[in-house]
């Protein structure tokens, strides 16, 4: 891709981002995401690959669905009280409206379909970009909203998130698509804590976006698409392998990892305000997740590559990826535990 477009485009997530971010009027937020949305079209559709067009029209026409229903909800809103402002949204058909599709935006279970199939479909840069960045803009029309929603949308939303995020990957041998079901039971994690402490969120965000990309890059600098070509990594990059392995242990919420910090506080939270069954229920959920992070675990650093393989073969040539934000996030995503009474400082 040339470089002035591909600078424009990433201009454009950033500003689609931030306009969200700033705005306290649906029409202006409305625009942020359709921005947001539009830029990372071009993006997922560069390497002109059936699958890839196939993939960005799923999301284009998942998206827009949910744009429409945010501009019809905000519509209804002003059309009760007067107003487009954000944060007055006193009608529960505007608000629930609004929460789900925000929900569809982000790939919240039952809204979750298109999620598995769009970042099966693209490379993993593009796809660490779907994962992480594009969340950011709707869960901060998510977090706008939801103290007027009803705390039973928002738990319910939570728990069918992390158990479909659990189940539907325990089948599957595409990398991307375990990413993409991992995504849909960490979204659900922050969903049902929204309510009743919203730092818990936004630390659970930041986890969520440091180990993902820790584990997109990875996956990039190995080249690496299919469980089966995790058995060849060992031998290319042993010490790189290793700290894959601790990545995805840490994504499973393992102690003493980065992930399991704020799982253990969302459900000491949960267990707070009087919901012990869906703190266990929760909990059930998230050793789904475990199993198949193992199952990669497994391939990565306890099998022997066969001397027959039907995987390209694992030169040891040098790679031209830039390895600082793999570093940075890897060590991220394994040490951050022992800080965890300062990130809550900094993101009460």
């Amino acid at each position: 891709m040339n470089p002035y477009v591909l600078t424009i485009l990433i201009s454009s997530l950033g500003l689609g981002t931030t306009l969200t971010f700033a705005s306290s009027h649906w029409f202006l937020a409305w625009m942020g995401l359709k921005i947001n949305t539009l830029a990372i079209i071009p993006l997922m559709t560069q390497h002109h690959h059936p699958r890839a067009v196939e993939a960005s029209t799923k999301y284009f026409l998942t998206q827009a669905t949910a744009a429409a229903m945010i501009l019809f909800a905000g519509t209804t809103n002003a059309w009760f009280t007067g107003t487009w402002n954000m944060t007055d949204m006193p009608s529960p058909l505007a608000n629930t409206m609004v929460i789900i599709a925000l929900a569809l935006k982000i790939g919240l279970a039952p809204m979750h379909l298109w999620m598995p199939e769009v970042l099966q479909g693209l490379d993993l840069t593009t796809g660490l970009i779907l994962s992480t960045w594009q969340k950011l803009a709707p869960f901060s029309l998510i977090m706008q909203t939801a103290q007027d929603t009803a705390p039973t949308l928002l738990v319910a939303l939570g728990l069918l998130s992390t158990l479909v995020g659990g189940w539907g990957g325990l089948n599957q041998t595409q990398l991307r698509k375990i990413l993409a079901y991992s995504s849909i039971a960490h979204m659900g994690w922050m969903i049902i804590i929204l309510q009743y402490a919203p730092h818990l969120t936004l630390l659970a965000l930041l986890t969520y976006i440091l180990m993902t990309s820790a584990a997109f890059l990875t996956f990039k600098a190995l080249a690496a698409t299919k469980i089966n070509t995790l058995v060849t990594a060992w031998s290319k990059g042993p010490i790189l392998s290793a700290t894959t392995a601790l990545v995805l242990l840490s994504l499973a919420g393992l102690p003493p990892l980065t992930g399991f910090m704020p799982k253990w506080l969302i459900l000491q939270e949960l267990s707070k305000q009087g919901l012990p069954a869906t703190a266990t229920v929760m909990a059930l959920a998230a050793l789904l997740g475990l199993y198949f992070y193992l199952r990669l675990c497994y391939s990565m650093t306890l099998t022997i590559s066969p001397n027959l393989n039907n995987s390209t073969t694992p030169w040891r040539a040098h790679t031209t990826q830039v390895s600082l934000p793999l570093a940075l996030s890897t060590t991220a995503a394994l040490t951050l535990l022992p800080i965890t009474p300062a990130l809550l400082i900094l993101t009460t």
